[in-house]
């Protein structure tokens, strides 16, 4: 995560990336879009001629997420990019490096929630079941795609998913997430019975001898990466027919969906996600009027 450089501003992003790695636990993912952009404000000072932390004022924040406007960026990723920025600067207080937050007065207009797009039913079903027996990586693809869907993980929660958090006789995966926080999610019938036929044949033939503790390797007996997974989910939903636009992070999505418009409680799908607020667990209910409607009309009197 090391952005190289020798100047003071560097430095001190340098540091506070350690910070968040260390003492915060904060996902890769959520590090290298921070890294990124810091990157981009070290570059807008520099361009400003401010060379030291010290230097940072109102001005420079105010510019730096103006440029960013001018650049076209969506205000989800302004919003993001001030996020970073705000952060760093607040650490630089924090340390006595900056006596005033030069941020503490600048505000961004909220983006609004994007809602999630989730599979229907059917389309789930034809998604997980589309992998066929005979094919060579098709006891492993119905596997993946059966427990992405059973359980509502994230892709690289998958990824790095390890043999001794799956219990299969016991029905559940112990999932090590954000920030390695680790919850239990049960396994239903289907993706079990998927996994133990991968399990039991079809990833022994591909580890050909070798020995990888990850449950899902590719060629070679290789871990596979997010983005090997991202390939297969897009190849077979292309080839059930459901279009290119679905990925991993959708079936996590519909996971959730499906399980509120079954009548799941809440709090209940929060803990499963691994979400640490359930306000982010709440946008799934806006995806679900016609569970609304039915609990309206089966509890008003007047409905």
């Amino acid at each position: 995560m090391r952005r190289g450089g020798a100047g003071d501003i560097d430095r001190a992003i340098d540091g506070y990336l350690d910070h968040l790695t260390s003492e915060r636990g904060v996902a890769r993912n959520t590090m290298e879009s921070y890294a990124r952009d810091l990157g981009g404000f070290a570059a807008f000072l520099a361009a400003r001629r401010v060379r030291t932390v010290a230097g940072i004022g109102p001005a420079d924040v105010r510019g730096h997420v103006a440029r960013l406007a001018e650049r076209g960026l969506s205000a989800r990723s302004q919003a993001r990019a001030l996020a970073a920025t705000r952060g760093f600067v607040r650490f630089l207080v924090r340390e006595r490096r900056l006596a005033d937050d030069p941020a503490a007065k600048l505000r961004l207009r909220r983006p609004p929630p994007r809602l999630p797009r989730a599979l229907g039913k059917g389309e789930a079903a034809t998604l997980v079941m589309s992998p066929g027996e005979e094919e060579r990586t098709g006891l492993r693809d119905r596997a993946l795609l059966e427990l992405l869907y059973a359980c509502g993980l994230r892709v690289s929660e998958l990824a790095a998913l390890r043999g001794e958090q799956l219990n299969l006789q016991a029905g559940f995966v112990t999932v090590a997430g954000k920030g390695g926080k680790e919850r239990v999610v049960p396994v239903g019938g289907a993706a079990r019975k998927a996994l133990e036929a991968y399990l039991g044949t079809a990833r022994g033939r591909q580890l050909r001898g070798r020995v990888s503790p990850f449950v899902f390797v590719g060629r070679g007996g290789r871990a596979l990466t997010r983005q090997a997974i991202w390939k297969i989910v897009r190849r077979r939903a292309l080839a059930a027919g459901l279009g290119a636009r679905v990925f991993p992070h959708m079936l996590r999505h519909t996971f959730a969906t499906h399980l509120l418009t079954g009548g799941a409680d809440l709090r209940v799908v929060q803990a499963l996600l691994g979400h640490a607020e359930v306000a982010t667990t709440q946008i799934y209910t806006h995806v679900t009027p016609v569970r609304l409607r039915e609990v309206h009309r089966r509890h008003h009197p007047r409905a």
